[in-house]
């Protein structure tokens, strides 16, 4: 049986009450024993008081203000002592590296913000494995794991672009198990460098180096020939001092476009791996475009149409790369499909995607062609290219940065026929569109 006491007041049993004042009855019981046996209390007076000490010990914890100080002091000293904080997993978070915080088990406890933003795949509590897939990678987080030595592997990836980076697995040691002498293997420390800026500019140089000296030859020997020739036989021919000057101005023009385009092509490269971030309203862009472009189109009595939906689309993208794109093939479409006396430019919305399409109504371009129209220097006629004012990097630009900006160049042609040149790109949803297009009004 037990007493139980409503309200705030704790439940308790009478066996419970007994225990906790069995001291205080123990001290009135012999009191009134005393009293009894020195005939100074009656036996009546004696239980009476010994049935108030009684009903006293049997009152509920809570009425004695002075056991709850008490009793919350105990129940704090029977509580478990709190965690201590994961320090190594703050101290990853806090890296400015991409880096992972791994248990003996290659299993991730801890990832910073740029490793999430590396690794999509990485969630705390799964196997690394499930987040990086290389094979060598996993077999030095495995070695570190074993004997307790640091490693360090380089490694590439092909997609979404190419990529260069390190891999640092760093093994954090604690008291062993064999009498405290041995270390054991606690943690994993993996941290990710981005080599792959170093690498673009080593290639860089490289390709700058091969492709200066290929292309740069043929416009330099013409002018050290006509220099010869000024200082030479036609040294008084002032007609052909005229007509060679110009040649050579024209020369002159072209080893700078070149120049131009391989720095402008290296900058783009160099950067290849990183998204563009801003947003670009694709109408205005390629409206822009259509401006510039339209005195050379009169030139060649071609006639540039642009057509748009009547809402903005907006990508995510760099403004000024996204309009050299559209310089490049509209300015392609002028010059190699003049002879079709229109150029037509769509764009529209295809489900999630902003889709621009050049058209031209020229000559076209044969199948075997098409494959290799975005190599460095690939030209489908040499010397009409050169006359033109090629430098035939044009299209190599325009692969790089619809590249960069993870979209999709398409080239559809038929003999004859003309040629239309797409450009996809992820387009913004319609939400973000309206907002975006109620802040520029």
């Amino acid at each position: 049986m037990s007493i139980e006491e409503s309200g705030p007041f704790a439940r308790e049993t009478l066996g419970e009450r007994l225990l906790a004042a069995r001291w205080i009855l123990l001290a009135g019981g012999l009191g009134l024993l005393v009293a009894v046996g020195q005939e100074v209390l009656a036996t009546g007076p004696a239980l009476l008081l010994g049935g108030v000490l009684f009903f006293a010990a049997c009152l509920p914890a809570g009425r004695w203000r002075f056991r709850q100080p008490v009793a919350a002091a105990l129940s704090r000293l029977r509580e478990p002592p709190a965690p201590p904080p994961d320090r190594l997993a703050a101290l990853v978070v806090a890296l400015p590296e991409a880096a992972l915080l791994l248990d003996h088990r290659g299993t991730v406890r801890a990832a910073n913000a740029r490793a999430s933003g590396m690794l999509a795949a990485v969630r705390v509590g799964d196997p690394v494995s499930f987040a990086v897939r290389v094979p060598e990678v996993l077999e030095a987080i495995r070695a570190a794991s074993a004997d307790g030595k640091a490693r360090r592997v380089e490694f590439s990836q092909r997609v979404p672009v190419d990529r260069w980076l390190r891999a640092d697995i760093v093994p954090v040691t604690g008291p062993g198990t064999g009498g405290g002498r041995a270390e054991k293997v606690e943690a994993l420390l993996l941290s990710f460098t981005d080599l792959t800026p170093q690498r673009r500019v080593e290639q860089m140089r490289v390709d700058f180096i091969a492709n200066a000296s290929h292309e740069l030859r043929t416009p330099l020997a013409s002018l050290s020939g006509f220099i010869e020739t000024l200082q030479g036989p036609a040294r008084n021919d002032a007609t052909a001092r005229e007509r060679f000057l110009k040649i050579m101005a024209e020369q002159a023009r072209r080893m700078s476009r070149l120049i131009d385009d391989l720095l402008s092509l290296s900058r783009i490269e160099l950067n290849a791996h990183m998204r563009p971030q801003s947003r670009v309203d694709l109408g205005a862009a390629v409206g822009h475009v259509r401006e510039a472009l339209a005195p050379l189109g009169a030139e060649r009595g071609v006639e540039i149409v642009f057509e748009q939906p009547a809402a903005p689309v907006l990508v995510q993208g760099d403004r000024d790369e996204l309009i050299r794109v559209f310089e490049n093939l509209v300015e392609n479409a002028l010059k190699y499909g003049a002879s079709g006396e229109r150029v037509e430019i769509t764009l529209s919305r295809d489900g999630d995607d902003a889709l621009v399409a050049i058209r031209d109504y020229g000559p076209g371009i044969a199948p075997e062609h098409v494959p290799r129209l975005t190599e460095r220097f690939y030209r489908v006629d040499t010397a009409h290219s050169r006359e033109q004012g090629g430098t035939g990097l044009g299209l190599a630009i325009v692969k790089h940065i619809v590249a960069r900006h993870r979209g999709r160049l398409g080239i559809d042609s038929i003999p004859g026929d003309g040629s239309t040149f797409s450009v996809r790109l992820a387009a913004l949803p319609a939400e973000v569109t309206k907002n975006d297009a109620k802040t520029m009004a």
